[in-house]
């Protein structure tokens, strides 16, 4: 996939990066589970399907103070669920529309390789390329999406080089996020 600029907000449910979440439901803005207070938005994934649903993903990403453990799957410093669908138990949410993000809406264009040369680094589907060996949840675990830090068209913290990795349940909604890094 490739990120393009939006010529403004987008408040359609498509897939998107930066910006403000477009909620499905009632809004439910993840809070890092150290700090207590909202975790920034990395972006939202229509998922397949005739129902209009979309997985979104959040991250404990404050300037001020750096966070460990945000690469861990339910360490709650990390979030991935869908709406409609049920939040995980490790994460707590407050009922907030707008929040922390990582600036402008960014669409997602997808590209085959081939398509123009570039190597791809984002992709949505498929199977993972894990940097450091599976970590993938154990149980009926639908791979969402995989992001490279380095892709992104804005910075988030992965680690050096990383790669984040989403999963989803589609009958329950929840989901996984983790990050791995060189």
């Amino acid at each position: 996939m490739r990120f393009v600029p939006a010529d403004g907000p987008v408040s359609e449910p498509v897939t998107k990066f930066g910006g403000q979440p477009v909620w499905l439901g009632e809004p439910a803005w993840p809070l890092s589970k150290e700090l207590g207070r909202p975790m920034r938005f990395l972006g939202q994934v229509r998922l397949p399907g005739e129902e209009v649903r979309l997985a979104y993903l959040f991250l404990t990403d404050d300037v001020a103070e750096e966070v460990d453990s945000t690469w861990e799957p339910e360490g709650g410093e990390n979030a991935c669920f869908c709406q409609p669908g049920r939040l995980p138990s490790f994460v707590s949410t407050a009922a907030i529309s707008r929040g922390p993000t990582h600036g402008p809406d960014h669409l997602v264009e997808v590209v085959q390789p081939e398509d123009d040369g570039e190597e791809v680094l984002c992709w949505l589907g498929g199977e993972p390329t894990w940097l450091l060996g599976d970590e993938s949840p154990a149980g009926a675990w639908s791979f969402l999406a995989q992001i490279d830090s380095c892709d992104l068209p804005f910075d988030v913290d992965f680690g050096e080089d990383g790669v984040g990795y989403a999963f989803v349940d589609e009958h329950t909604g929840e989901g996984r996020f983790l990050w791995q890094s060189d």
